[in-house]
């Protein structure tokens, strides 16, 4: 099975493209989408769902997942992210992709054991298993 992983936000949309043959998982491609400061809220719009479509098109996931929704105080940044996030979503659906949420706590369970770890955790956890090396910490 293939499945797109998502991480949606205005200036710059995670992504992944992983694919599990019985019980191993691999990455195919993974990377974020940057959009310029310059670019208008609409222009980014554009640019994420352009960009999700041609993952789509290019490695054909069966499945997407994407990370719930966070709680943010800031009205304004809850919109740009709901509206990055839309526009994220419309393209998995307009391939006709089961498209999957799961809440960032349980994403950060499932990659680090942990589901209040910090991002950078996430991140060095990540990069290990991309590599796939696994770098523990003494008193970790």
């Amino acid at each position: 099975m293939r499945l797109l992983a998502l991480d949606p936000a205005l200036r710059t949309s995670g992504y992944a493209i992983l694919e599990k043959e019985g019980a191993k998982v691999r990455a195919i491609l993974y990377g974020v989408i940057r959009n310029k400061a310059q670019l208008s809220m609409p222009g980014c719009l554009v640019e994420i769902h352009r960009q999700i479509e041609e993952l789509i098109r290019l490695h054909t996931p069966e499945v997407c997942a994407v990370e719930g929704l966070i709680y943010v105080q800031n009205t304004r940044t809850a919109i740009t992210l709901g509206a990055a996030r839309g526009s994220a979503l419309l393209a998995a659906a307009q391939h006709g992709l089961p498209i999957y949420e799961y809440p960032p706590r349980r994403v950060k369970q499932a990659v680090v054991g942990r589901g209040a770890a910090q991002k950078v955790c996430t991140s060095v956890w990540t990069a290990s298993l991309r590599s796939g090396r696994i770098h523990r910490q003494k008193n970790a």
